[in-house]
């Protein structure tokens, strides 16, 4: 799904990955930046499971990691 949406809109793509496991969304978001979009990750502290936020952060194609809690702000900002 990520792929699909950043080749349709590249820049104004913006991509949230939050709580889960494994490490299909950091592939997900990796796209996302290479069509210059941005990205949020959820922070650490407030997932249940912070094993796919994780991933993506250790690709080093998250632009900015935070709380559950600031997340929608932060999109507010971003559109």
């Amino acid at each position: 799904m990520m792929k699909s949406a950043a080749e349709v809109f590249q820049s104004e793509t913006i991509g949230v990955l939050l709580t889960g496991m494994e490490r299909d969304g950091a592939l997900g978001m990796k796209e996302i930046k290479k069509y210059g979009g941005r990205t949020i990750a959820q922070d650490e502290a407030s997932c249940t499971v912070f094993g796919m936020p994780k991933a993506a952060i250790e690709e080093g194609c998250v632009d900015a990691i935070l709380p559950l809690s600031s997340i929608p702000k932060e999109i507010i900002r971003l559109c």
